[in-house]
C-alpha cells in the first residue's frame, strides 16, 4: 500500500482520462419542453425515459383547455388549491410564464386512455349515469354534461373534460371541494355542486366516468349552450 499522499495523483489521472474519453458534458437545451419535464414526470403517460407514469391519482393534462390549465396554476400559486409539490413548482413563476405553460400543454393531443373496470352495483352505476346526464333537479344538482360538454371532453376556453380521469383523482377532488381545500374564483360552482352530493353520489359519478371509453378525438368542444346552469367564476 502506498502512502496516502501518493494516492490522489493516480485518482486524478484516472478522472482526467475518463473525462477525455467521454468528452465534456453536453449542455442541456434551454427549451420549454426540457424545462417542463418536471410536469411530465407526473402528468404524462410516460416519463422522459419512456416508462409508464402511475396514473392512479395524477391526471393527464395534454389537450386540456389552456384557460383551465392557467386557472389551476394560478389557484396553486394563490392558495386556492393545496398540494405542496405544485405550490413549490409555481409559487415564484411570473404570470406570463404560467400562460406559456398552459398554452404548451393545451396544444398537445389529448391522451386517449382505456376505460377502467369498476365494482359499482347496477343501482349505483345507474345513479352515476343519471347524475352525469340528467343531474338531480330536486337537490339542485346540474348534469355534468351541462357544463363539461355532451361528450364530456371539456369546452374551450376553460372547462375541463371528465373522461380519462382516474377514479381516485375524481373522488379526491370532490372531497377537496367539500372540505374547502380546493376552491376556485367566486362564485365557486363546483364547490356548490360538491356540497350537494352525498358520498354515494360521488362514488357513483367517479365510477361511472372511469368506466366510459374516451372518443378517438378527445379534444374539448369549441362552445356550449349558454347560460350555464350555475354561475362559475372560472368560466364566466
Amino acid at each position: 500500500m502506498r502512502p496516502a499522499r501518493f494516492r490522489w495523483p493516480a485518482a486524478a489521472l484516472l478522472c482526467a482520462v475518463t473525462f477525455v474519453a467521454h468528452g465534456a458534458p453536453q449542455p442541456v437545451p434551454d427549451a420549454l419542453t426540457q424545462r417542463l419535464l418536471a410536469c411530465a414526470t407526473c402528468h404524462a403517460r410516460v416519463d422522459a425515459r419512456g416508462n409508464p407514469v402511475n396514473d392512479s391519482f395524477y391526471p393527464r393534462i395534454g389537450g386540456k383547455p389552456a384557460g383551465y390549465l392557467y386557472h389551476q396554476l394560478r389557484n396553486f400559486q394563490d392558495g386556492r388549491r393545496h398540494y405542496p409539490v405544485m405550490t413549490y413548482l409555481v409559487e415564484h413563476l411570473p404570470d406570463a410564464y404560467l400562460r406559456e405553460i398552459a398554452d404548451h400543454f393545451a396544444a398537445q393531443a389529448p391522451t386517449v386512455l382505456p376505460p377502467s373496470a369498476t365494482d359499482l352495483s347496477p343501482a349505483l352505476r345507474e345513479r352515476g349515469r343519471q347524475l352525469v346526464h340528467d343531474g338531480d333537479k330536486v337537490r339542485g344538482i346540474p348534469a355534468c354534461i351541462a357544463c363539461h360538454g355532451a361528450r364530456l371532453t371539456g369546452v374551450q376556453p376553460a372547462i375541463p373534460g371528465l373522461l380519462g380521469l382516474p377514479r381516485d383523482y375524481v373522488n379526491a377532488q370532490f372531497g377537496a371541494w367539500r372540505n374547502g381545500v380546493r376552491r376556485a374564483h367566486a362564485p365557486d360552482c363546483m364547490g356548490q355542486v360538491a356540497a350537494r352530493l352525498s358520498p354515494e353520489d360521488v362514488a357513483a359519478i367517479s365510477g361511472w366516468l372511469a368506466a366510459q371509453p374516451m372518443p378517438p378525438d378527445a379534444r374539448p368542444a369549441d362552445s356550449i349552450a349558454r347560460p350555464l346552469p350555475l354561475l362559475c367564476g372560472s368560466a364566466p
